[in-house]
């Protein structure tokens, strides 16, 4: 299946691009090839496999078709008369891209797109008798295979050496225990410190284990209140 096209479109409007690419494959089909830049070869090539598909069914409906896009009527008559019936048995690909360098000037890479014209070989189906001459011959091949194994293990068991198909096998070895080390003692601690966070954690603190909050009075430690005046 022919990929989505990507990027811009070949001319300035959809109305140009669908010229050019009629354009293209009326010239396929009148002259079996044409060289064009590779672009423009990928871009036609589904648009004429489509129509040479439709030519090798000439009905009436797929003539009103092909001449939509096809608008000689003299490639037409071409299309139908000599190209599909030489596709006949081919289910595609019916075109071929071969490039053929670059352009001199711009550097566009060049492309030549032609119809294939190789006659397809007819697959011709398998007799009975082939059929059973490759049976026959593969269990032939088979029995001899079993037979070279036999004649190798003899000559083993013939030099005194083991076979191997008669060796017991090894009773695999218990996995060795695991020894995990003792963990190290905990490290002794020293003596509590002073609390961290000034005295609001520690009031903080204290209203959490439900004590009473101390009342911080204004007055510093060691100092007589002052007495009034009488």
């Amino acid at each position: 299946m022919p990929k989505p096209t990507k990027g811009p479109r070949l001319g300035g409007t959809p109305a140009h691009e669908r010229i050019i690419l009629r354009n293209l494959a009326s010239q396929l089909f009148e002259h079996g090839r044409i060289v064009t830049t590779v672009t423009k070869a990928k871009r036609v090539r589904p648009l004429a496999e489509k129509l040479i598909t439709r030519a090798k069914t000439d009905t009436v409906a797929n003539r009103r078709e092909v001449n939509k896009t096809i608008l000689d009527k003299g490639i037409v008559y071409t299309l139908f008369a000599e190209i599909a019936p030489s596709m006949e048995g081919r289910d595609g690909g019916y075109t071929r891209i071969t490039r053929i360098g670059n352009r001199k000037g711009d550097n566009a890479p060049l492309a030549v797109l032609e119809i294939v014209t190789e006659k397809l070989a007819p697959a011709t189906p398998a007799t009975v008798d082939q059929t059973k001459a490759e049976i026959n011959a593969a269990a032939a091949a088979v029995e001899a295979a079993k037979v070279a194994a036999d004649e190798v293990e003899e000559e083993k068991a013939a030099e005194g050496h083991p076979v191997d198909a008669e060796a017991p096998a090894a009773a695999p070895a218990p996995p060795a225990a695991v020894q995990t080390p003792p963990a190290p003692p905990p490290a002794a601690r020293g003596p509590p410190g002073p609390p961290r966070g000034g005295p609001r954690c520690v009031q903080g603190r204290l209203r959490s284990v439900g004590r009473r909050r101390p009342r911080l009075s204004a007055q510093p430690v060691g100092v007589p209140a002052p007495v009034a005046a009488a």
